[in-house]
């Protein structure tokens, strides 16, 4: 899998398209939500992406690719701006098609209160969105 096409992949998963979603993935691969402590199968992880309430947008903020692996950091959020998010997704590719995904997801949200109360760190940016 190319560069190029990971953004189309998650275009893909953004748009819960299970048909596109599939093209993607070798029969055999899985995914993990280590958050959630979650292993799914393909059509496991498709169920759980395209039955997620909601309409969802979004866009890859980094790309790091080497011969076996893709590392995508992306900022997902529903379409009417009531969640947000970000995921780091490990894509292992083999034979051009994903193998495997090793994923992290976090809520966005403002620093927590002892942080802010130390008056430490500053804004990445105005607003998640």
């Amino acid at each position: 899998m190319e560069t190029i096409q990971i953004h189309e992949f998650w275009n893909a998963v953004l748009r819960q398209d299970a048909d596109a979603i599939r093209r993607y993935f070798h029969r055999d691969a899985w995914v993990n939500w280590h958050n959630t402590n979650e292993h799914f199968t393909v059509e496991e992880f498709i169920r759980a992406n395209c039955e997620y309430p909601g309409e969802w947008d979004g866009e890859i903020e980094q790309v790091l690719a080497t011969d076996t692996h893709i590392i995508t950091a992306a900022h997902v959020y529903s379409k009417d701006r009531s969640i947000s998010c970000h995921a780091t997704s490990f894509i292992h590719i083999r034979d051009g098609k994903i193998a495997s995904i090793e994923e992290y997801w976090g809520d966005d949200g403002p620093a927590p209160a002892w942080r802010q109360d130390k008056k430490i760190g500053t804004k990445i940016r105005q607003s998640v969105f």
